[in-house]
């Protein structure tokens, strides 16, 4: 017991120190400040996820609980000083069930989201969120539907069943068909699923293409500053009368779109390119 009362002095030098450093890290390290920012992002939306989970539950398991998320994150934005800028709103089919297919470039996707997600519509995530603390409860409780990427059958499975609740229920899915994250500055090749749900259930594929974030965001780079990013909604494709025999040839079509406006949006006008090459051109 004796030993204690030294501890708090060194403790007190400590916090002092640490005061003293952060700031410090701030205004004199890029890297430091990219880091404090995502920590930040994501521990922030951790706790308003614990916000979110009460009131959701009230309701239980329903789609209608993404209207609350939607409304609880729609103030991240103005935290970070990202303009978001949506055109084409007005594409979305007005009372009937569709697919969103968006490009993926990084978790700050989830602001383009949230600014234009239609009303009852879900995205369709990997499973592995589901377990992701309270921001996985949350998502369950708004409706999110989890996939096991890595078991093809049970994948399937959940597809087939994403038709029917399509159908049956008035529900819209989002999509990220590349699958997995992209920081290239470009699309990945699309993975087929939710072409296949499309055609399945016979209801429009709505195109969402966000801007590249090359001008405020590089993970490479570990660079994050204020910027402006735009979100455009393209005229749905429609799938009536197509068989799984169109779908490559479908998935393909849909890409080439989005890249084309990919490329006409971004902030250099060439897609926005590998991250590393500032909009200067230099490294």
């Amino acid at each position: 017991m004796e030993l204690w009362p030294g501890v708090w002095p060194v403790l007190l030098l400590l916090f002092l120190l640490l005061l003293f450093l952060l700031p410090t890290l701030w205004f004199c390290s890029p890297s430091a400040k990219y880091f404090f920012k995502m920590a930040f992002y994501n521990g922030w939306i951790l706790f308003l996820a614990v916000l979110a989970i009460p009131v959701c539950a009230v309701r239980g398991r329903n789609v209608e609980n993404m209207k609350i998320l939607r409304l609880m994150l729609l103030h991240i934005k103005y935290l970070y000083g990202i303009r978001v800028e949506v055109r084409g709103a007005h594409h979305f089919p007005p009372s009937q069930p569709y697919v969103v297919v968006s490009n993926h470039q990084s978790s700050l996707d989830l602001l383009g989201m949230m600014e234009v997600l239609p009303g009852r519509c879900v995205p369709i995530a990997k499973r592995e969120l589901l377990w992701a603390g309270s921001a996985g409860l949350a998502c369950w409780l708004a409706g999110v539907i989890f996939i096991d990427r890595k078991r093809t059958g049970d994948a399937i499975s959940v597809m087939s069943e994403v038709a029917q609740t399509l159908l049956t229920q008035d529900v819209r899915v989002w999509v990220f068909p590349e699958g997995t994250r992209n920081h290239n500055g470009s699309m990945l090749p699309f993975k087929r699923g939710a072409f296949h749900l499309a055609v399945q259930a016979q209801v429009p594929i709505v195109p969402i293409v966000m801007s590249s974030y090359q001008d405020f965001y590089c993970k490479k780079e570990r660079r994050f500053t204020s910027g402006r990013c735009q979100v455009r909604v393209l005229p749905p494709v429609p799938t009536e009368g197509l068989t799984p025999d169109d779908v490559p040839a479908l998935a393909d079509r849909v890409r080439h779109s989005m890249l084309t406006v990919f490329r006409e949006i971004s902030t250099d006008g060439r897609g926005g390119g590998d991250c590393l090459k500032k909009p200067g051109g230099g490294r």
